[in-house]
């Protein structure tokens, strides 16, 4: 055997593992669509939330609202006024800037927090010398300063409406085995350009169809790290805040499952927010949650096998902690594929029923992902929709290549810094008019 023939049988078997791992992340996704077509057909919903616990106003509890920010400037003001702007008890409502900032933030929010405080409202501005654990150390710092029994998680540039806490809470509390509460939310700068038209229609389709669809079908879905609520017993039982991820709010949701509790999904009111405007301030988001991901599944990914889950459960959260999967297998698949082209001297035949199931599988699940939330949602016309849509495969390929070596190392134990995704400031519209065209 030569060696030329020896390394295309290499690269085929390379080509067809990466596919097959491809298949089970796409299977996951038609499974999802499955459900919504099960239950349209059905007429009914699999799953719903209790209804909401009906609260007298002098029984409402202590509510803690914790906003994590560092080095963001342009965003701390907006995000303290629209907290002390929510209809709750003020003297049930407390606020925790958790401030790791080493520039001009700290000072900006420090004049806001005066104010507020001037007006009645309980804001600690928490300062740690070391930023110990990133964000989740941030988050456990604060909670050892408060008492508080819920917990609402924001990230500095999202703005809640008035009403979220009112809403939210009693839906929360209705449910006593409920450690969670994630509200949908949304982007209101998706307009921006065609990288956040094509983040908002990932996005739509994440909530709309993988978070809502895992919550109806009782699989465990991931809490998103803002615009939600959290239990503080259920953070206590699944043993709090750890920093040894990037994606400290799936290590948590993970080891909450494990000690049994489950999240709720919301979809309305939702809680906008802003998505990055710049390829290469995405591309750190992404290659953040793509690292954390790989963190959580080395950490918990056997403990969920070892669990007392029933089989269903294990493997929907195996889809779920190995999602981001996808970017290495698309990676390596691009680059086997190509090899194995230039192997054959750029003969394509052998490959064909490989390529056309592969891309039948991207079709599927893009459209059937993403279809029914941008029309549900009104975010444009026929056209729109499939030009957005077009953008995508060509980014997931990008973004497939810039993760997977990053992806690799910390999957052999190379730990990586948190790196804060750049924000352009963005002035809300009218909260009636957000997802409308």
């Amino acid at each position: 055997m030569s060696k030329i023939e020896a390394l295309r049988i290499f690269f085929d078997a390379v080509l067809t593992v990466s596919v097959f791992g491809l298949a089970f992340v796409g299977g996951s996704f038609l499974l999802l669509i499955a459900i919504n077509i099960l239950e349209l057909f059905g007429g009914a919903r699999w799953r719903a939330p209790l209804p909401p616990l009906k609260i007298a106003a002098p029984d409402l509890p202590h509510v803690l609202v914790q906003i994590p920010v560092f080095n963001e400037p342009e965003m701390v003001a907006d995000a303290l006024n629209s907290v002390a702007d929510l209809d709750w008890p003020k003297d049930r409502l407390h606020v925790q800037l958790l401030d790791d900032s080493t520039d001009e933030t700290s000072t900006l929010a420090g004049s806001v927090i005066d104010k507020l405080r001037a007006q009645g409202l309980d804001v600690l501005h928490l300062r740690r010398e070391e930023r110990n654990g990133f964000k989740a150390g941030a988050l456990a710092a604060g909670l050892a300063r408060s008492d508080a029994p819920i917990i609402a998680m924001l990230d500095v540039d999202f703005r809640p409406p008035r009403d979220w806490l009112r809403v939210t809470v009693p839906y929360l509390l209705a449910d006593p085995q409920a450690g969670f509460l994630q509200s949908r939310c949304e982007f209101i700068n998706y307009r921006t350009n065609w990288l956040t038209r094509a983040q908002g229609l990932m996005f739509d389709a994440h909530f709309i169809m993988e978070q809502a669809t895992r919550y109806r079908a009782g699989w465990l879905f991931q809490f998103n790290g803002t615009g939600g609520l959290w239990r503080r017993e259920a953070i206590d039982a699944a043993g709090g805040w750890s920093g040894d991820s990037l994606c400290e709010d799936l290590d948590l949701t993970v080891r909450a499952g494990l000690a049994d509790w489950h999240g709720i999904f919301l979809m309305e009111p939702s809680v906008p927010g802003l998505v990055p405007d710049q390829v290469r301030h995405w591309r750190v988001q992404q290659r953040r949650w793509s690292n954390g991901f790989v963190q959580v599944a080395r950490k918990l990914f056997m403990k969920v096998w070892a669990s007392h889950w029933s089989v269903r459960r294990k493997l929907s959260a195996s889809a779920l902690i190995l999602i981001q999967a996808f970017y290495p297998f698309v990676a390596v698949a691009t680059v086997s594929f190509i090899v194995c082209l230039l192997l054959r001297g750029l003969h394509p035949h052998p490959y064909v029923p490989l390529m056309t199931f592969i891309w039948s599988l991207v079709l599927l699940v893009s459209i059937g992902m993403s279809l029914v939330p941008y029309f549900v949602l009104r975010r444009g016309t026929l056209l729109q929709y499939a030009l957005t849509l077009a953008a995508v495969p060509p980014l997931m390929i990008y973004i497939s290549v810039s993760n997977a070596p990053s992806m690799l190392r910390t999957l052999f134990g190379r730990r990586e810094q948190f790196k804060r995704t750049p924000k352009t400031r963005h002035v809300a519209p009218d909260p009636t008019t957000i997802g409308k065209s």
